[in-house]
């Protein structure tokens, strides 16, 4: 008889199954694992671009393209999640994005040429799109009436995962980092199999699309990611002219851990003066960074960005979850998360562009132009007949 792969995990998948449906509680270090693994993928790409901008002697737009072939695709995964989460196939959705994103990081390592690199990291967005939806709405379903706490341990862990990625791309090379990231995707694969169902209870309401909170937040999110995006995209072509791939690779470790300290301590402050605070530290930083070229400006201004972006994530999410009622939150959650990721579109894509033709210091106009917007949304009278809470 012919054994698959399936059989190889069979005695763990069965044992982990157990243990996972014993005590639903021990089904959050699977979240928290998903979580991490997940974020990794968005970064593990930036220790790499200056070597693939070489390699096929391409500028910051095509990089930047590249770049934003990721948070594209993951646009169109969150929409494709929200469908398998209503229809309360929460557990397939995780499995399906592992795979996606597998399947992507295989292909980006062994890619021949740039069109591939394309199609890979636009798998790899896919992936981490229903990676996002799956881990949120999990998350909400197993731990009803403790979503706010057991939702921000969860970002805790995206932070963390922001340090894995620069790690794995510090090794070196172009296929080393996105291989071992497709093994990380498998190892947990059985893990995300024996997670129990979780319920379908939540229900969704256009309605909260109409209220000025949601928007607050949505516009929120958008600037803090762009942030990473730029960070991750645009960036590292800069920094590259003094740094290797792999001091690259740990200057992002360090940014990282910024954002994960900001984002926790923000936690305890008011959402909206973390969010207003973080966003003059991402405008701030950016052009720091962009305008000099020497390492001691560009480490205060990547302290700032860290700093800003963690705070501001932080209370983005805290504005949303005060405007939008948990049980009627998935299409409120789909389409914050798809404007959250238009900031990382933006920030390789609008940012490379900036950069090309302005130069470095003009990607801090992306934020500064989100954060007058923010001003004028939050200017603006409520409109009548929308009043989920505020």
């Amino acid at each position: 008889m012919v054994s698959t792969p399936g059989d190889a995990i069979g005695p763990w998948h069965r044992w982990a199954t157990t243990w996972l449906r014993r005590d639903r509680s021990l089904a959050y270090p699977v979240l928290l694992a998903l979580a991490a693994i997940d974020s990794a993928g968005y970064s593990v790409i930036a220790p790499t671009l200056p070597t693939l901008a070489e390699r096929y002697d391409a500028g910051p737009a095509l990089i930047g393209a590249l770049a934003s072939t990721f948070p594209l695709a993951m646009m169109i995964g969150f929409a494709a999640a929200g469908r398998l989460v209503r229809a309360g196939r929460t557990r397939t959705t995780l499995l399906a994005a592992l795979a996606l994103a597998a399947l992507g990081a295989v292909l980006f390592a062994t890619a021949p040429g740039l069109p591939a690199l394309f199609v890979a990291r636009g798998l790899m967005g896919l992936g981490s799109g229903g990676l996002w939806i799956g881990v949120t709405f999990a998350t909400l379903a197993y731990w009803p009436g403790q979503e706010y706490l057991c939702m921000s341990r969860i970002y805790a862990a995206y932070s963390a995962g922001a340090l894995l990625g620069p790690l794995l791309g510090a090794i070196g090379g172009t296929s080393a980092p996105f291989l071992i990231y497709a093994l990380l995707l498998a190892l947990i694969a059985p893990a995300t199999a024996a997670l129990p169902a979780p319920a379908n209870r939540f229900n969704s309401d256009r309605a909260a699309l109409r209220t000025r909170g949601f928007w607050i937040a949505a516009i929120g999110i958008m600037l803090a990611i762009l942030a990473t995006g730029a960070l991750d995209g645009i960036l590292p072509l800069h920094f590259a002219e003094r740094l290797s791939q792999t001091g690259i690779g740990l200057t992002y470790l360090a940014v990282g851990a910024l954002i994960a300290i900001s984002s926790a301590a923000a936690g305890h402050q008011p959402p909206a003066r973390m969010l207003i605070t973080g966003a003059i530290a991402i405008t701030t930083g950016l052009t720091i960074a962009g305008a000099t070229t020497t390492y001691h400006p560009w480490a205060a201004g990547l302290l700032l960005i860290g700093l800003g972006a963690g705070a501001a994530q932080t209370g983005a999410t805290g504005l949303l979850l005060d405007a939008v009622p948990t049980s009627h939150i998935v299409t409120a959650m789909i389409v914050w998360s798809q404007l959250g990721i238009l900031g990382y579109l933006a920030g390789p894509a609008l940012g490379g562009l900036l950069a090309q033709h302005l130069g470095y210091a003009a990607i801090g106009l992306l934020p500064a132009t989100a954060l007058a917007l923010l001003a004028l949304v939050k200017g603006r009278r409520q409109s009548p007949g929308a009043s989920p809470k505020q």
